[in-house]
């Protein structure tokens, strides 16, 4: 893959999400997905990946986003604390980290211990996902890995609290295992533990990816005891040989994986991509799968226009109750469209 040709499309991408705005559909939730001045998980997704841009370029004008971002949100007043609200907080660790900003880590340590001490538990201590306007009582989702647990982890390391890591680790086993269906090698987007089932037991493209893309990064975080790290990698195994035979013959995935009939979804196939790159780079995966995230990477950089802005993104998406709920999801740029693409192109500098 040219290197120019990634480069180009890494900051074309990431200037196309300091400025996005609603302008193709009505929100349908009582927040805002597609506005990257609010803070939401789609917004802290898309941190997540221009934060890797800054540290790819060591562009001081990219800092300068970031913190004036952070800076506006706080001075804002932030939104209630619940699953989805704690994911810019993965990247305002970062700062704290960088800066030393005191605001940044008065924020970071408040809501560090809200989650270990006042956030909902449902079956087996899960955290429940609970959403802005909604406790969704009884309901774990994949996504709580990634908006969530990956902050919880960063934040046990910087302030040196070891129970919070014993938590995240805790929170991936008890998700894997009532997410993980054992016949596919996929997850199922989410469990109700009032009625005992998955919902419509649907392999969601994104919610899988949050496993995918969350897993090697979860790695890097925290060194795990040999026999837990062995079975967090034996899934992304498994899931990734499930992956190879269903990604479609331009480097795709399907909105709902293992139904041809739903659109492809960048989103996920970028999620995909960065997750098997990186996997394959760091040992997690056999080499052989490098070229199933080669084609995931081309597939991404053809689904990025000239102003960078990401196509054929599916807008945010609660558990459903059959595949057509998913098939019938808008699609539309969003944040952690572009966060997710940047995240397989830079992977794919490395490759």
């Amino acid at each position: 893959m040219n290197r120019d040709i990634i480069l180009s499309a890494v900051h074309n991408v990431s200037n196309a999400m300091k400025f996005m705005k609603n302008e193709e559909l009505q929100e349908q939730y009582p927040i805002g997905l597609v506005d990257m001045n609010l803070w939401e998980w789609p917004q802290g997704v898309g941190l997540y990946g221009f934060y890797q841009y800054y540290e790819l370029t060591k562009d001081e004008a990219a800092l300068r986003f970031l913190l004036d971002w952070y800076d506006k949100r706080i001075s804002e007043g932030l939104p209630e604390k619940n699953v989805n609200t704690c994911s810019p907080l993965i990247i305002l660790i970062s700062l704290c980290e960088l800066t030393g900003n005191e605001n940044y880590i008065k924020v970071c340590d408040e809501w560090s211990r809200w989650i270990m001490d006042d956030m909902i538990r449902t079956g087996d201590g899960a955290l429940q996902h609970m959403i802005t306007g909604d406790p969704n009582d009884g309901q774990i989702l994949i996504d709580t890995l990634f908006m969530t647990v990956l902050f919880l982890t960063k934040a046990g390391v910087y302030f040196h609290r070891p129970e919070y890591v014993e938590e995240a680790k805790k929170q991936f086993l008890i998700h894997i295992k009532y997410l993980y269906d054992k016949r596919t090698k996929l997850f199922f987007h989410g469990w109700d533990f009032n009625g005992s089932h998955n919902y419509g037991a649907v392999h969601w493209g994104r919610g899988n990816g949050w496993y995918t893309c969350g897993i090697v990064d979860f790695l890097d975080m925290i060194d795990l005891e040999v026999g837990i790290k062995q079975y967090l990698l034996d899934t992304l195994c498994a899931q990734a040989g499930a992956l190879a035979h269903l990604q479609t013959p331009d480097g795709m995935w399907h909105t709902v994986l293992n139904d041809p009939t739903s659109y492809v979804e960048t989103s996920c196939t970028s999620a995909f991509g960065y997750g098997i790159l990186k996997g394959v780079r760091k040992g997690y995966l056999d080499p052989s799968y490098k070229e199933v995230g080669l084609q995931a990477l081309r597939a991404t950089i053809g689904r990025i226009e000239k102003n960078g802005i990401v196509r054929e993104v599916s807008y945010g998406t609660p558990v459903g109750m059959d595949a057509q709920f998913y098939k019938d999801i808008p699609i539309s740029p969003m944040t952690y469209g572009q966060a997710l693409a940047l995240l397989i192109l830079i992977e794919g500098l490395k490759a």
